[in-house]
């Protein structure tokens, strides 16, 4: 058994903690009061189903702090802070990654960091040079908001940025918590691990761009996009997947990871990168254009969250849309159970789900929802396949 730090109790953080803890000792640390308190009364700090019942059924050996312990000695660290894109500097604010890192300097730690946070390509060999530590590896997470753990326990792959003992060290940790033991462990240089993250990412929000495109064109030329999306998706090198369109990709990952990624390219040529930032904005517009033609009094926002099993609205394509519909002088009201406030950017937040269905002439949803099924005459959304 193994003693494990754990540095911020978000989607990656706390579904680390949790997987970690079946087998080793882990402490958690957050300056989030109320995130340390729930996960000391076993009750889970993000919206997780999963999350909640490892916690409160499993016996795991976690407990967390809102004070750094300096006076404790770890085997491994996992730096899990969020790096969100600052447009100003185009570039992460990897503030709370290096934050974290000072800290455990300051204090000799001789613990291996894990770093889980997304970083721009080349940072963690800064870090390196920078930082007087006794070794800082790069783990790239692939993991989605709502079924962190699920994709902690049946990973898709395993990425670990070095080749170090240390490192093969932390795959067996990872793979002693997984429930797949087949699953594919690849070890890689710090550089190439930061890379596979925002290209991966970048990928995804090619491939959403792709099929709004379809959709929009579909849109214009009074075309079934179903029927076509159908079609294509048969091809196996295509795949019937990931091919619903929505209003634009948005959430916590997709958008920051692809600015990063077209950031990091620089001086190296490049369309593609580019055109998948764009695209996404064209979609929104695109959305926003087709709404407004239908002469609406009142629009109603069904939910801000990206998705359902999901309590994140950071970016949310929907956010885009009616933002645009508002600049026309169209009235929003929005249907947001996950936000406390009376109002968002000055639209008016009902509770009340029949009173929102009636005052709204039109409601738009970037996926459809069993809820809204007595009033799919006023329903606009690009949900073919009910599903993300």
């Amino acid at each position: 058994m193994l003693k494990i730090l754990v540095i911020g109790l978000g989607y990656v953080g706390t579904s680390n903690a949790v997987l970690l803890a079946l087998k080793n000792e882990v402490v958690c640390f957050d300056l989030d009061e109320n995130r340390v308190n729930k996960i000391n009364e076993k009750i889970s700090p993000i919206k997780d189903k999963q999350v909640s019942e490892y916690l409160s059924k499993k016996d795991l050996n976690i407990k967390a702090t809102s004070r750094f312990p300096e006076d404790q000695i770890f085997d491994f660290v996992i730096i899990a802070t969020p790096t969100n894109y600052d447009p100003e500097s185009n570039y992460f604010d990897t503030s709370s990654v290096e934050s974290s890192i000072k800290n455990l300097e300051k204090i000799g730690s001789k613990a291996t960091i894990i770093i889980r946070s997304t970083l721009p390509v080349g940072f963690t060999s800064k870090l390196k040079k920078n930082y007087k530590l006794n070794e800082i590896i790069f783990v790239p997470e692939f993991l989605r908001e709502g079924v962190a753990l699920q994709d902690s326990l049946f990973p898709s792959r395993i990425v670990i940025g070095s080749h170090s003992e240390k490192a093969k060290i932390f795959s067996n940790l990872l793979l002693e918590g997984t429930q797949d033991k087949t699953v594919k462990i690849l070890f890689t240089k710090s550089t190439e691990a930061e890379s596979s993250k925002l290209f991966a990412n970048a990928f995804l929000a090619l491939r959403v761009s792709f099929f709004n495109e379809l959709d929009s064109f579909s849109l214009s030329k009074d075309l079934d996009a179903k029927e076509i999306i159908n079609a294509i998706s048969l091809d196996p090198r295509i795949g019937d997947y990931y091919n619903n369109p929505s209003f634009g990709f948005g959430g916590y990952c997709l958008p920051k990871d692809t600015k990063q990624l077209l950031q990091n390219f620089d001086n190296v040529p490049q369309k593609i990168m580019e055109a998948i930032i764009d695209s996404n904005t064209t979609r929104k517009d695109f959305i926003s254009d087709q709404i407004v033609k239908l002469n609406p009094k009142v629009v109603g926002v069904y939910k801000l969250v990206m998705k359902e099993g999901s309590d994140n609205i950071r970016e949310s394509s929907v956010q885009g849309i009616m933002k645009r519909v508002k600049a026309k002088g169209i009235k929003v009201i929005i249907y947001e159970p996950h936000i406390k406030e009376d109002t968002f950017f000055n639209s008016k937040i009902y509770t009340d789900l029949n009173q929102f269905k009636k005052e709204a002439d039109l409601i738009i949803c970037n996926r459809n929802h069993s809820e809204l099924k007595d009033v799919q005459n006023k329903i606009f959304t690009r949900d073919l396949f009910g599903q993300d």
